[in-house]
């Protein structure tokens, strides 16, 4: 559920108040991830790597009170609920998006995984949902990146990560993740903790 909410009465108000009205409130961080534990899981267990990798966000990102704020047209709202944006190739060689709900049982996470993205690459059309905070991704597979700073339209203000292909060393397998924020939804200092906790979440 969207609840509008006063930042006044939230631990962002200062920030809220400094940073909404930025020209530029979006800060990016970027950290090599060591992503072996989950390759191999993907590997053994069948599941694709990128579902999984969303579902370690959706872990990491739940556990952050500040991950269920979302400043947005002068106003800040609160969510009761996450779910992860993934991007799709549609069957007219175009993108279309995908909201997930996030679940913390895998098994449910993933089966909502395939049959969502299918449905928006057959139907080439977005499947959205706007009762859960959008955590945005966006996969670049075909070529590996050191680094991806994505747009910042003043639109949109979700929290958004972003990878190409992981590399391949001779003892671990890395992946560089980009992480986008609002500065009014939360400091630099969350976002390293969240950053933090994703690598955890990779290693379980």
């Amino acid at each position: 559920m969207k609840q509008e909410i006063n930042p006044k009465d939230t631990g962002r108000a200062q920030a809220f108040e400094m940073w909404m009205q930025s020209p530029m409130p979006m800060v990016t961080l970027v950290k090599t991830f060591d992503v072996t534990h989950l390759y191999k899981v993907s590997k053994r267990r069948g599941l694709k790597f990128n579902m999984l990798l969303c579902w370690c966000i959706g872990k990491a990102a739940s556990q952050m009170d500040k991950f269920h704020l979302l400043p947005e047209q002068g106003k800040l709202f609160r969510y009761d609920r996450l779910a992860i944006n993934v991007i799709v190739k549609n069957s007219k060689g175009g993108i279309s998006t995908c909201d997930i709900p996030f679940s913390d049982d895998l098994t449910q996470f993933s089966h909502e995984y395939d049959a969502l993205t299918q449905k928006a690459a057959e139907t080439c059309s977005d499947i959205t949902n706007e009762e859960a905070m959008i955590v945005g991704t966006s996969a670049m597979v075909e070529t590996e990146l050191d680094c991806i700073v994505n747009q910042y339209s003043g639109i949109f203000n979700n929290p958004f990560l972003a990878w190409g292909c992981y590399k391949h060393g001779w003892f671990k397998t890395t992946l560089p993740i980009s992480f986008q924020f609002h500065h009014a939804q939360m400091d630099g200092g969350h976002a390293a903790q969240f950053l933090e906790e994703l690598q955890r979440r990779i290693q379980e």
